[in-house]
């Protein structure tokens, strides 16, 4: 059942950050947040298309108009792009190497929510760039994408390599382009990221003929009960990655013994948290190798203490695609817990946080963010809304 409450405060800030080049991912200016950001503004705009708001879905408009329009010459698709000014951001240290398949995932999603293709038809070159940037970024034509470190949203945390959030972002905008245009290339392409991810990031699917030769010894010591994180020459990630594995399950990557895994493992993590998710865990600890690598790697302030930001902080926005993905299972009991849970994290200070302590659950991140609105009407509608299951159209 619906909270009429908090989802109508989720959308009054849907309308707040609205601006005439889009949705911007905080109301209030902190660190470049109240700009229009890829995948802030392409998450925004999909829940915007599931209220059904026609200002908000013209918001979700404007917001795939301003990234393609700034589309740099190569294929990068914006990090940023500032509503004052014009002023655009292709990345900080690096690139952002999730925002090309994000892109194309929101102009498909408004073209398969709206059922008007004009947008598609206006960005058929850009969309073109950016599965070419993709490949290229592949460097060796084996199917996965390397991703540089703060290469994707977790961009202060420690994972490069062949990370597997992106080549799942990577899927769906493949397998989305492909559902509108026809165009078989893209449906091939999809089969053989799919098929790589199956025999590399699952331990009992790895195969002694694998992506590297690396990957023989190393995979001795990988989870066996969800999606491996990542991987790169010299190690693997053992950490759990809640997008990675919501993103597998909407996309149903597993077969039926890995989804009842990943969802059994969801379900104990839960219980010992008793609120949200973390997006990665355990946290990393100052004793820990890890925090080595970690330390240093920020921008303005130093975030990622143990179970803050991404070090096991607890996300909204994530934690309502997991709602999502938990609905599209039959485990609606659970997604409406979910659901719930982040209703109350959204309500906490000054509503609608950036992410919560994984320990405390105080707020310790940037307040009245757009995508924790976004993530509560996800949470709330997708189970509901048979366009959003055509997102995710086996």
């Amino acid at each position: 059942m619906v909270n009429q409450l908090a989802y109508h405060q989720a959308i009054d800030l849907l309308r707040q950050a609205s601006t005439p080049f889009g949705f911007v991912a905080a109301v209030q200016e902190h660190d470049n947040y109240k700009r229009v950001w890829t995948r802030d503004g392409v998450i925004t705009a999909i829940a915007a298309m599931l209220t059904s708001d026609e200002k908000l879905i013209e918001t979700a408009r404007l917001t795939i108009q301003t990234l393609f329009n700034h589309q740099h010459r190569n294929g990068f698709i914006p990090s940023n792009v500032s509503p004052t000014d014009g002023a655009v951001s292709y990345g900080g240290t690096t690139g952002r190497a999730d925002n090309p398949a994000w892109a194309v995932i929101g102009l498909c999603a408004y073209t398969i929510f709206t059922g008007e293709k004009s947008l598609y038809r206006q960005y058929q070159n850009e969309i073109e760039k950016c599965f070419q940037l993709m490949e290229a970024w592949e460097f060796n034509g084996k199917h996965l994408m390397y991703v540089p470190q703060s290469g994707d949203w977790a961009d202060e945390y420690i994972q490069h390599g062949y990370v597997l959030f992106e080549q799942l972002l990577r899927v769906w905008a493949l397998k989305l382009a492909y559902t509108i245009s026809g165009n078989k290339k893209w449906a091939d392409k999809s089969e053989q990221v799919i098929k790589t991810i199956r025999q590399n990031y699952w331990k009992h699917n790895h195969q002694q003929t694998s992506y590297m030769a690396n990957l023989s010894h190393q995979m001795k010591d990988a989870p066996d009960h969800f999606w491996l994180m990542g991987f790169n020459p010299s190690r693997i990630y053992t950490y759990f990655d809640l997008q990675a594995n919501v993103f597998a399950l909407l996309l149903n990557l597993g077969n039926t013994k890995q989804n009842e895994s990943v969802i059994h493992y969801l379900k104990a993590l839960y219980h010992q948290k008793n609120l949200l998710l973390p997006s990665f865990y355990p946290a990393i600890q100052d004793t820990d190798a890890d925090m080595n690598e970690l330390k240093n790697n920020y921008a303005y302030s130093f975030r990622n203490y143990p179970d803050y930001f991404h070090n096991g902080g607890l996300w909204p926005v994530w934690n309502g695609w997991l709602a999502a993905a938990l609905a599209k299972h039959g485990e609606t009991g659970f997604a409406n817990e979910i659901a719930s849970n982040i209703h109350v994290s959204n309500a906490k200070d000054n509503l609608f946080n950036e992410c919560l302590h994984g320990t405390s659950q105080a707020p310790c991140g940037v307040p009245c963010c757009t995508w924790s609105a976004a993530g509560a009407i996800i949470a709330e509608k997708a189970a509901i809304s048979g366009l959003f299951k055509t997102l995710f159209a086996d």
